[in-house]
């Protein structure tokens, strides 16, 4: 809540001061109230500006401040912030509020409650998750003491997961790297920003070997221009800038693949190549079936074989005599598939990420069938585009060209470097368009903002890491009933902070490599963990490429909430069984595990109490009450709030049954329950300074739906 607070401060201070200074507040004096001057006061209103751009949603990514149906063409990289655009008109007395937006409430009486209550509950939540993770008397000098420091615990669980705790760089401090997901991605820190830095440099060099085809960025038309599309010239220019960009991804991709999964990486190429012919070889009506039965296979097969090591292949197809599996045993060089399997590169276990390559291998076979279903017209002729200002929606739905739907161009695509172990997803077609042609929302400047976020975003994680230890005492396996209830909420809220950083940072990070390539894919995460009310908004801005995928090639070719056939109650009972069936694709998807389903299955179940409120409480009819309304959206979202905090925690933090240990012990109890009436109030503050955070987006002319 204090990180939204703070992040409204940092907003309307930029409206007020940053966009329109006038120099008429200083024209008398050089010398400002308290004794600052002139330059001073500049200085941090350039402070401020810059805050506010680097947080602000443009930077992040424009698709969230520019229609996805807006051709590139029409923005400029280098206009104002559209809040600023909006706040110059107001200022100048000739703007209203946007549409259906509210005025600020800011400044009322309710929310300078709310903000005390922030003030008030913020720290004592780091307090109080900081107080489980911390020792005793660490300060004691005595060294006779300091041996026994570990018995002096402030918790009587310390002893558990002190063994799982590192050495940490901040002084005093040790680091919880017990959660190996994320402590796969920190060890490698260092060599990922090696291969950052490497990957465009090769590139530079390679186009200056092969006298690559000059940049074709997307560009302004000049004012009355309408060009229907590229003239011969543009278009061989772009033909010839994809041909040799995917040139040079071809190759680093298989040295790239080869150094992370050494001789694993002929099954990774293996696998690509039997989806590509089920793709081109079988009769266009069995594609789509083969396509999803093969590829989920995959995931099965992948889990059950382990990801079918060489020695269990050798033994299989050369079948020895028994005395010799038994001497293999003892020396397994004699076995020629385990030696092939002790070069697994650095990530060994290739079958853990594959998960994503099969998104792509999926995108592939539906744009590629899909591209049939167009006939031999070109449809940017068609619509009277210009093919090098095409809008993302242009982007992802028009098919490229026939010749593009190569094998050279799908392994580029599959094996892309900087998605390929994390993602964001992004389509096939929008890979080779923007391939073709430089999208205009990829700047130096945007970049340099987009990767300062990342790192304040990785310094946080290691700040929280070193001083909270969630990770490590739930690993640990403590006795839940030690902790007060408030203890036990802190875990669970921080547990789930950690899931969302340690997330968060890998998929900006591949991004941010992305972007200084020349490849703008969509932003995965939309919202702080913290800034979610709602099951449909969090799905919608959480992990929101795969969102995205999820709509395109499952959702609506299975009918969605809208079309013939979804409309009225059936329509919602259906969209609800699509939602199902989408969770368990999912869950499945991220492993096959029992937690995963669950968590699957309870988000489709939490989503039917926001469709129930949504028929017994219509926006429309509440047209003439609003602040009644948005009081009775408050209490909803906070048992929202409570709800999807629970299955993420089951699918992705302590599972069921530490979830039942967690409830057990901040409801089992009289203070339990009080605490839970304190934190249900706490939570409707952050609900209610959420819902006025969107409502100024939608004064600035931002609409968003998440």
């Amino acid at each position: 809540m204090f990180g939204l607070f703070l992040q409204r401060a940092i907003h309307g201070r930029v409206l007020s001061n940053a966009v329109d200074p006038s120099p008429r507040d200083f024209q008398h004096s050089d010398q400002g109230e308290g004794g600052y001057s002139i330059h001073d006061k500049q200085h941090v209103m350039n402070l401020l500006q810059y805050a506010g751009r680097l947080y602000s949603l443009d930077t992040l990514d424009t698709r969230f401040t520019t229609s996805s149906k807006t051709p590139p063409s029409r923005v400029d990289p280098a206009r104002p912030l559209p809040d600023e655009i909006s706040n110059k008109k107001g200022r100048s007395g000739a703007g209203e509020l946007a549409k259906g937006a509210t005025p600020p409430r800011w400044w009322s009486a309710e929310f300078i409650y709310h903000g005390l209550v922030v003030l008030v509950a913020v720290p004592l939540m780091f307090k109080t998750a900081y107080d489980v993770s911390k020792r005793k008397h660490a300060s004691l000098s005595h060294p006779a003491l300091q041996t026994d420091i570990d018995d002096l615990a402030s918790h009587e669980n310390y002893h558990k997961f002190a063994p799982l705790l590192s050495p940490g760089w901040i002084p005093g401090r040790k680091v919880d790297n017990s959660d190996q997901q994320y402590a796969t991605f920190r060890d490698n820190v260092p060599y990922l920003f090696v291969v950052l830095t490497l990957h465009p440099l090769l590139r530079r060099l390679f186009d200056s070997i092969y006298n690559a085809a000059p940049t074709l960025s997307l560009r302004p038309l000049p004012s009355g221009s309408d060009s229907p599309h590229g003239s011969a010239p543009e278009s061989n220019i772009a033909d010839r800038r994809m041909n040799q960009r995917i040139s040079f991804d071809v190759g680093f991709s298989v040295l790239f693949l080869l150094a992370l999964h050494g001789f694993s990486a002929p099954k990774v190429l293996l696998i690509l190549y039997i989806n590509y012919t089920l793709a081109t070889r079988l009769r266009r009506e069995y594609v789509p079936v083969a396509t999803w039965i093969f590829n989920i296979g995959i995931l099965f097969a992948n889990e059950l074989g382990k990801g079918y090591p060489y020695g269990d292949i050798a033994s299989v197809i050369l079948p020895w005599s028994a005395s010799a599996k038994a001497s293999v045993e003892h020396d397994p060089q004699t076995n020629w598939g385990n030696v092939l399997d002790s070069y697994g590169g650095l990530i060994p276990r290739w079958e853990i990420l594959f998960n994503v390559t099969v998104l792509r291998l999926i995108s592939f076979n539906f744009d590629y069938i899909w591209s049939l279903n167009r006939g031999a017209s070109s449809p940017v002729e068609k619509k009277q585009l210009d093919p090098a200002n095409l809008s993302e929606r242009d982007r992802v739905d028009l098919p490229a060209q026939p010749e593009d739907y190569s094998f050279r161009n799908y392994l580029a695509y599959a094996l892309y470097s900087p998605l390929y172990l994390a993602g964001p997803i992004l389509t096939f077609n929008d890979y080779i368009s923007q391939q073709r042609y430089t999208p205009s929302s990829i700047t130096r400047s945007r970049n340099l903002l987009y990767g300062i976020r990342f790192f304040i975003a990785l310094l946080s994680m290691e700040v929280m890491i070193h001083f909270i230890y969630v990770i490590a005492i739930s690993k640990a396996q403590p006795e839940w009933q030690i902790y007060t209830p408030f203890q036990l909420s802190m875990l669970g809220y921080f547990s789930l902070h950690h899931i969302w950083l340690k997330l968060l940072l890998p998929w900006r990070f591949f991004r941010l490599w992305a972007l200084l390539d020349g490849i703008d894919p969509p932003e995965n995460v939309v919202r702080c963990m913290s800034d979610n009310y709602s099951v449909f908004a969090f799905w919608r801005g959480w992990h929101r490429s795969f969102n995205r995928w999820i709509i395109r090639y499952i959702y609506i070719p299975m009918g969605g909430s809208g079309g013939p056939g979804t409309r009225g109650k059936w329509g919602q009972v259906r969209g609800i069984v699509n939602l199902l069936f989408v969770f368990t694709f999912v869950a499945m998807w991220h492993d096959i595990q029992l937690r995963l389903l669950v968590w699957g299955w309870l988000i489709s179940l939490f989503v039917l109490p926001e469709t129930l409120a949504g028929f017994l409480f219509p926006k429309k009819k509440w047209t003439n009450h609003k602040e009644a309304y948005r009081l009775i959206c408050g209490v909803g979202a906070v048992g929202n709030i409570l709800m999807m905090m629970s299955a993420n925690l089951v699918g992705f933090a302590v599972g069921l049954d530490g979830l039942k240990g967690l409830v057990q012990g901040i409801v089992g109890s009289h203070s339990g329950l009080v605490f839970l009436g304190f934190a249900c109030a706490a939570l409707f503050t952050g609900v209610q300074v959420m819902f006025e955070l969107r409502e100024e987006e939608l004064r600035h002319g931002i609409h968003m739906k998440c």
